[in-house]
């Protein structure tokens, strides 16, 4: 396995754990706002380092096979609004979580909370072994 992919597949276990723990906690309750909120940086540092260091590799290669052009293809679209949601998500809440509706908050985790789990499995399902192909040629 490369080191980038052993790298994020140990950072994606960090993050889910984390949010699971976050989960437990209850997001209505101080303790899970902030450990959510902890996550922040260590979540948008991934993000970063798979949209410099990982798509940019399979962008370039799917320019010469149909196989990951097609892969990228059909997730591309998903892993920008994945992005997308997440940082609005932490931009929302930025000031914390006082004066919110309640309601909502949880609402918006269970988007979160959906969109991230479901960007990590098409990742460590697709993505990564695609990835692992273009390491070994």
């Amino acid at each position: 396995m490369s080191i980038l992919i052993e790298e994020l597949k140990k950072e994606h276990s960090e993050i889910l754990a984390a949010l699971n723990e976050v989960k437990q906690l209850g997001i209505l309750s101080e303790e899970g706002q902030d450990k959510l909120m902890s996550l922040e940086v260590s979540l948008l540092a991934h993000l970063e380092m798979e949209d410099d260091q990982l798509y940019p590799a399979l962008k370039k290669e799917a320019e010469h096979s149909n196989s990951i052009k097609d892969t990228l293809e059909l997730f591309a679209i998903d892993m920008e609004n994945v992005s997308k949601t997440v940082r609005e998500f932490f931009e929302k809440y930025s000031e914390g979580f006082s004066g919110v509706e309640l309601d909502k908050l949880s609402e918006d985790f269970e988007i979160f909370f959906s969109a991230l789990t479901k960007r990590i499995c098409n990742e460590e399902e697709s993505l990564y072994e695609e990835y692992e192909t273009l390491d070994r040629s």
